[in-house]
Parts: structure tokens; sequence; C-alpha cells
């Protein structure tokens, strides 16, 4: 594990705290199985097989296949209303459900512009798996699969590849050059290939259409509590641990790293929240920040967390953070005693929360 600076300085007994949502990735190959220990935020091991990825253009081999297409950022309730479709619609068949997503943005390449994620790629797989997702067809999207007609496209992958029995798509979904198909094309390939397609309405929350666009910019102003709403579940981070400077190692309270794979993180500070390690639901200090005491003004924005009473090392391994609370701003503070005052504080007041409220 890592024994970082903790919020700013203390890193020492935080390695102890990583106890959290931890999943060993093999990062997987074309016809691969994800090979990794899934652990709910709920603390229970997830009790299905494992979802299968496929990166790149290859033939599957599923059991009456129902498909959808997105890149699901996030995997909010409308995504989950999809899925959901998706799974639902397979188990009455019999059939197995099927996600063809992408590993960037479609939007990087037609706009030009790189494209920030609410959830990385692992991190979305990881979320469809739990919505009982059986395979996912991974597309790197370029710029010849930008230039692929909408008709070619699907007859390729709904038809060649998947051999969908049936296709569940968005109210807004659109895919091929210049974004030119949708539903009604679908359709009408469907009755030539031998598909059904159904169309999943949007989800609404205070009147607005809930959009991996207005998640985004809610996690960015802090409001995560108007997040989590629209994400059905608390906002998150999946990292990788990473090693960091060691300094909170001996300031008593060793942390450990995130590398977070350019996933929107919410605004530098403290917070409480939860992790899931071994099937055991951890209590967890996260900061966020550039640690001020002990680094310059422009020192680059670095997410530590404490793990409180897990022992162990996890270097290398990715975990799920789940934001619960904001304990406080990041402040730079005179000495490393009063750092060291403040943390203890934060965990105290982490260690009165009930682990049952923390898991929402």
């Amino acid at each position: 594990m890592i024994m970082n600076n903790y919020f700013g300085l203390h890193a020492s007994r935080f390695l102890s705290l990583f106890c959290g949502a931890v999943r060993l990735i093999i990062k997987p190959y074309a016809g691969d199985l994800i090979r990794r220990r899934i652990c709910l935020p709920h603390g229970k091991e997830l009790k299905t097989t494992r979802m299968e990825i496929i990166r790149g253009a290859h033939p599957l081999h599923l059991r009456r296949p129902i498909a959808t297409l997105g890149t699901f950022d996030g995997v909010h309730l409308g995504h989950q209303r999809i899925i959901n479709e998706v799974a639902a619609w397979a188990r009455s068949i019999d059939g197995q459900a099927v996600v063809l997503t992408f590993a960037t943005h479609p939007r990087s390449v037609t706009a030009g512009q790189p494209a920030e994620f609410i959830t990385s790629l692992d991190h979305r797989l990881l979320l469809m798996e739990r919505l009982g997702v059986h395979a996912a067809m991974v597309l790197e999207f370029d710029r010849a699969l930008s230039d692929t007609s909408a008709e070619e496209f699907a007859r390729r992958y709904f038809g060649e590849l998947i051999k969908a029995r049936g296709v569940v798509v968005g109210y807004n979904t659109r895919f091929g050059k210049n974004r030119s198909g949708d539903v009604n094309l679908l359709r009408k390939l469907g009755a030539e290939l031998g598909f059904e397609v159904r169309q999943a309405e949007p989800v609404t929350l205070d009147g607005r259409i809930v959009s991996s666009t207005a998640i985004r910019e809610e996690i960015r102003q802090g409001n995560l509590e108007q997040a989590a709403r629209m994400l059905g579940r608390p906002v998150s981070l999946l990292g990788t641990i990473v090693h960091g400077d060691g300094r909170g190692h001996s300031l008593g309270f060793p942390t450990a790293n995130l590398d977070l794979h350019h996933e929107t993180r919410p605004p530098d500070g403290v917070y409480a929240g939860h992790t899931v390690i071994h099937g055991t639901t951890c209590r967890v200090l996260i900061s966020i920040g550039t640690r001020p005491t002990f680094h310059a003004p422009l020192a680059p924005v670095v997410v530590e967390v404490y793990i409180d009473g897990f022992q162990g090392s996890l270097y290398g391994r990715d975990i799920e953070v789940l934001f619960i609370a904001k304990l406080r701003d990041q402040q730079r503070f005179e000495t490393a005693d009063e750092l060291i005052r403040a943390v203890r504080n934060d965990i105290e007041r982490l260690r009165r929360m009930k682990i049952e409220e923390m898991k929402g």
C-alpha cells in the first residue's frame, strides 16, 4: 500500500484504512474475461459470472444476445434503465446481455477535443457488470469508425458480430457517420436482420433529464448529493493505488495515493466515505488537493485515502471509494502538530458515522 502524505500531510495510519472496494483487474484483451474480485459497496461479494470483455471487433458467441450501444459515462439512472431493460429482456428469453461501448469518447474524435469522464472505462465496466451484463465489446473510437455509415455499423456489429436477437437504445441514441443512425434505422434493419428494437424512455429528476453532462458539472461544483441522486448511488472514484512520497507514514497516518485514470473528481477538500475490502465495508477519509502544508500552491492535485482499521499492502490494485460527506476544506497548517490534530479530528468524526448510514 502506499504510505503517503494524508490530507496534505499525514499518511501513516491511513494505510490501515484502505479497506475498500477492492477488485483485482488484469486488463483484458480480446476474448478475455475480467479477472478480479468484485466487491459491492454494500459489503457483499457480487454473485454473478464474470463479464467477458472483448477488445475490438470480434465475433461473439453468446446465447440469444440482447444488446445495447453507448458510452454510458457514469452509468447513471438513465443508463441503468437501458441496461436493466437489456438484462431483463435477456433473462426472459434465457439469453445474455451485451453492451457495445467505446474506450474513448466519440466526441474526442468528432469534436477534436479530449473528453472528461465521470467514470473511466474500467469503472464503467465494473458498474455494468454489477447490473448483470454478460459481455462488453469495447471499441476504440477512431476516425475510421467515425466515418462508418450508420447502416454499415449496425449491420456489422448488431448483425454479423453480435448476432443480436434484440437491441435496446436510449431516447437520444445516435450512431454512425454524422450521427445519422437512430432508432428508426435500427427498426428497419432489424426487420431484415432478425432483431427486435426497443427504445427506453429518459429518466427525469426535478423536471430535467438525467445526463452525464449535468452530473459532471454537479461533481465539479461539489454538489455531491445532487450528483448522487442522478447516479442512483454515491459519487465514487475508481483508482489504482500508486506510490507517493511516504510523508503520511512518518506522521502516523498512512495513506494510499490513487491514480484516477482521468475521472472527474470533486473539489479540493477532506471527505468521509467508505470502500469494501474482501467483502468488508471500511470507513475511509479521502483527501483531494495540493497538500498545502508541505507543498507550494501550484503543486499537482493528489487524491489520498486513509482506510480506518486496515493493515496490509494494496499497491498496484484498483479500489473504488464512495463519497458520503465533506468534512472540511483543504487548509495550510503552520506546523505538523496542527495538521496531526486536524486529521485526528477528521478520523474521530469519521468513526462516529455508522456504517449503515454510510452505505446510503
